[in-house]
């Protein structure tokens, strides 16, 4: 079976931790060593290509955090984002986890999954690993790095 493209993610973030990839890694070097890993295909390509986008990310202009944000989804989320995906978004939101602008980061990368619908677990993967691309959120995603990999059903108030 193939994996899907957030396997490969989940799979770099846990081997990497996106701070510790060397600087010097270039992305045949990362291809390599995920197709000796076992990974192969088109996924690959596609993983890197999300990676890279998140990266870009991290010249985002935010929002004003102190400016409270109501966020209408379109049709297209709603069918790839069920309610309690967008509910552990909006109590992520609200309890200081996620800034508006981080949400529409991690909103736009789940969007750039190869999955039909999402769940709280991916959800989670991917808030976390937004999280670890953004200066100064060392707090956030230690609180999410808790989520994650200890309590799974933890949700902040």
């Amino acid at each position: 079976m193939e994996s899907t493209v957030f396997d490969i993610l989940v799979y770099v973030f846990d081997h990497y931790m996106f701070e510790e990839l060397p600087v010097s890694a270039e992305r045949a070097d990362i291809a390599r060593d995920l197709e000796t890993a076992g990974f192969g295909g088109d996924n690959v390509e596609r993983a890197l290509d999300w990676l890279a986008d998140l990266a870009n990310e991290r010249e985002r202009p935010g929002l004003d955090v102190n400016e409270r944000a109501f966020r209408l989804y379109a049709d297209q989320e709603l069918g790839r984002l069920d309610q309690a995906c967008r509910g552990l978004l909006l109590s992520l939101e609200r309890g200081g986890i996620l800034s508006p602008t981080q949400r529409e980061i991690v909103i736009e990368r789940l969007l750039a999954l190869d999955n039909e619908e999402l769940d709280l677990e991916q959800v989670k993967w991917v808030v976390l690993m937004v999280l670890s691309c953004q200066p100064g959120e060392e707090a956030a995603c230690e609180r999410m790095e808790e989520m994650v990999y200890e309590l799974p059903g933890l949700i902040p108030h």
